[in-house]
């Protein structure tokens, strides 16, 4: 047989199994020896018949960019708020659907990982409970629909940890390439229905709140729901930069000697964007700049004490403008990414760093992958890190769910930064000089016309 036809034979084999255990109301991993490392419990789903996912996934979600969400939103009036309703509640469930058949899609070991299990279970639950919505014509009617999506939103802030410890557990199951192929696709997924759902709760208290005047003009400095018309990336830097300088006081110490962080370049450049996205990409390329400084400090000279040694190299941001983009350069003086580690940097199955990230990811039950996330309270407070004024499981996450230590690594940062990166067509690359620093390079659409970067079934299909 031809190379090409056992690959789709055995692609075939591998659909029909997945389509089977999917149709079956309870599933026994007697079939398959194959196990994952980790931890090694599986559980028992109820599996639902896939013909119910058939009409929405033949529908193709369609793609909104920065701009439009800005222009809907700026003349924002009843009607123009009940047609957001209805989009969303028709493109969620779209959404969805795509990526529920991925991981119907999947080997059968994987998918009975508990964690991908677990993971399956809340987007069904939360596939049946969208599609089920009748179309929406009041304000009363959108008010109920606005909280099915945040008792939703609020039940999926579990989904990053558990999507990062069931893969890392089946990496002996798959290829790496596949497992980060997969990942990115439902990263990127849970992306666009988080900002679409969002943006709609923020247009709606928007619209609820006291103070709405219809076709008031906005100011530079507003949101239009969760979109910031200007976003002055000097400003995110600096904010991000005072965050991470106190993170980085609660890891090592008081007395740690902190790398400054020089901005330069065009420092007015400002772009509309998802303030949340940004800070999130920016404070984590800033995390692991300083903790590389301070820790080759720390090898070098036994101590990163001020005072103890010479001053540490300072981080340099340089910030560059042309007429349709914003680059953001990094450059620490950290000594390098270390050669067994490159080649994983971007990968979520970590490599031989695995079994020591999995742990890590165990003492994290929720991740919303927001900045405000790793706050300290020690330097700065809250506020200067936006929160929305809406009651909703954004406002949750910002409030530390997660818990997360400040020297807990979860090897999550640099690829899921670039998954937001790449959402909105930007990019995110990282060129690192063993002995000396890591450069690294976020590229951003000045203008907002870039539509979001989606994967549906038939582009997976196609590859």
């Amino acid at each position: 047989m031809p190379p090409v036809a056992v690959r789709r034979a055995a692609t075939a084999r591998r659909i029909t199994c997945s389509a089977a255990l999917a149709l079956s109301p309870t599933s026994s991993l007697s079939l398959r020896p194959h196990r994952c490392r980790g931890d090694r419990s599986h559980t028992t789903a109820a599996w639902r018949p896939v013909s119910v996912l058939d009409e929405w996934v033949a529908k193709e979600a369609r793609p909104i960019s920065l701009r439009q969400l800005m222009v809907f939103g700026r003349s924002l009036t009843e009607s123009r708020l009940i047609n957001s309703a209805n989009y969303v509640r028709t493109e969620l469930p779209t959404r969805i659907a795509h990526r529920i058949r991925d991981m119907q899609h999947l080997p059968y070991a994987v998918v009975k990982n508990r964690h991908i299990s677990d993971v399956y279970n809340l987007y069904y639950n939360a596939f049946d409970s969208f599609r089920k919505i009748k179309e929406i014509n009041t304000l009363e009617e959108n008010d109920e629909f606005c909280k099915t999506i945040s008792k939703n939103l609020q039940a999926h802030l579990t989904v990053i940890p558990k999507l990062a410890m069931g893969i890392i557990e089946c990496s002996d199951l798959m290829d790496e390439q596949s497992l980060d192929k997969f990942m990115n696709t439902i990263l990127r997924s849970r992306i666009s229905r988080r900002v679409i759902a969002e943006q709609h709760l923020a247009l709606t208290d928007t619209y609820n709140s006291p103070w709405f005047s219809p076709g008031a003009k906005l100011s530079e400095a507003d949101f239009i729901g969760e979109v910031f018309i200007k976003c002055v990336a000097k400003d995110v830097v600096d904010r991000c930069g005072r965050t991470v300088q106190a993170l980085a006081r609660a890891t090592y110490g008081p007395e740690v000697q902190v790398p400054e962080i020089k901005v330069e370049g065009h420092l007015s450049a400002s772009f509309p964007y998802i303030l949340s996205h940004l800070e999130y990409i920016v404070g984590e390329l800033l995390r692991n700049s300083v903790r590389a400084v301070i820790e080759r400090q720390i090898r070098e000279s036994g101590t990163a004490k001020a005072g103890a040694t010479e001053p540490v190299a300072p981080i340099e941001v340089t910030i560059c403008e042309s007429p349709q983009l914003i680059i953001i350069r990094i450059s620490d003086r950290g000594g390098g990414v270390p050669r067994d580690i490159l080649p994983h940097i971007w990968s979520f199955s970590k490599g031989p760093r695995g079994q020591k990230l999995l742990e890590n990811l165990g003492q994290v039950p929720k991740m919303a992958a927001t900045m405000q996330e790793l706050h300290v309270h020690d330097e700065i407070g809250r506020a200067d890190l936006r929160t929305p004024s809406y009651d909703s499981p954004s406002t949750s996450s910002l409030s530390s769910l997660s818990k997360r230590p400040p020297n807990l690594q979860l090897g999550m940062g640099l690829p899921l930064s670039r998954v937001y990166a790449e959402y909105w067509a930007g990019s995110l690359e990282l060129h690192s000089l063993e002995g000396y620093g890591v450069d690294t390079f976020l590229q951003i659409s000045r203008l907002g016309n870039k539509n979001e970067q989606l994967t549906t079934r038939a582009t997976i299909d196609a590859v």
